[in-house]
């Protein structure tokens, strides 16, 4: 199973692998090709590739979540209308999501397309350029791997890892020379900067675009803690050059978040209620009054006028 497995990954590996390849020629133009800054740029650059392949996954999830926002209060009806039949709650809910158009699992989309991504790097650095094997893109390109391996910033490989640094976990890290006490501080330095963007994306979510009454609120609660924690403990295992790719993404899922709860806001929070006051304070600053459609319906109707009656001939002669 588990070479199954890996064969899927060998088209993703190769494509990873050329993007990254890609962005290194790019930067070469400005830096040395075999400085490991460069290298790190090419990391950045190949998650700016996948942020904008996977932007319409982001917008699924947007309108998902925000649907799912919406329809809290119909789903606490069914739930409390069908609280003894799981059966019918279950169609009655499905039923609910297909009327409104609503994809309960969009959200997790973005997280689970970056996983196998994420795994492919994982396997290049740890794999490919750490035991100098050409997987995917540098197969036949020697030279370009050897460089990828030799790379480092403040001395440390791109390939290199926490645990690498205890005991002999990693030969190939103890034959490269590097200063354990260096990888293990810019190990956790990584892993702290990755655990707090999480954790800040998550709280901006929580924050500004999530109604107090909403009852997915306590679930974003947890998550608010659970993520930071799984990556702060799991992030020891990852190379710097992984820990990079998802440092960088967290900061790009951050800036994209708060572009979208700026700009268009869920009704009914916090944001929202931000948003429609910049709106209205654009619109004083131009001149332009918007009428209240409660006052307007408030407003009393003036009076009719009674017309006169026509009166006949002879009552007008008596």
């Amino acid at each position: 199973m588990i070479d199954s497995l890996l064969a899927l990954l060998k088209p993703l590996e190769y494509a990873i692998s050329a993007v990254l390849v890609f962005w290194h020629s790019v930067f070469s133009f400005v830096l040395d090709p075999t400085l490991g800054a460069t290298w790190a740029l090419a990391i950045v650059g190949l998650v700016v590739t996948v942020r904008i392949l996977i932007i319409p996954l982001f917008v699924k999830q947007v309108k998902s979540q925000r649907n799912l926002q919406v329809l809290q209060p119909r789903m606490k009806e069914l739930q409390k209308k069908y609280a003894g039949d799981r059966e019918k709650l279950g169609q009655e809910m499905m039923k609910l999501y297909k009327e409104t158009g609503t994809n309960p699992l969009a959200s997790c989309f973005p997280i689970l397309l970056q996983a196998p991504i994420f795994f492919a790097l994982f396997r290049v650095l740890q794999y490919g350029i750490s035991q100098q094997q050409p997987l995917g893109f540098f197969n036949g390109r020697e030279e370009l791997l050897t460089q990828a391996y030799e790379a480092t910033i403040f001395g440390v490989p791109l390939w290199a890892y926490f645990l690498g640094t205890i005991g002999t976990n990693s030969p190939e890290l103890i034959a490269s020379g590097a200063d354990f006490s260096t990888v293990r501080i810019m190990t956790l330095i990584l892993v702290v900067f990755m655990s707090a963007t999480t954790f800040l994306t998550q709280r901006q979510l929580l924050v500004k675009n999530m109604a107090a009454d909403n009852p997915m609120a306590q679930q974003q609660k947890i998550l608010l803690y659970v993520f930071p924690f799984i990556f702060a403990v799991g992030g020891v295992g990852f190379p710097i050059g992984v820990l990079i790719y998802w440092s960088t993404t967290n900061v790009w899922s951050m800036g994209q978040q708060f572009w979208i709860i700026r700009n268009n806001p869920t009704p009914g929070t916090p944001a929202y209620d931000s948003w429609e006051k910049r709106k209205k304070e654009k619109q004083a600053k131009k001149g332009i009054v918007e009428e209240d459609p409660k006052a307007d319906e408030q407003k009393p109707e003036p009076p009719k006028r009674q017309q006169p009656k026509k009166k006949s001939r002879k009552k007008r002669k008596n």
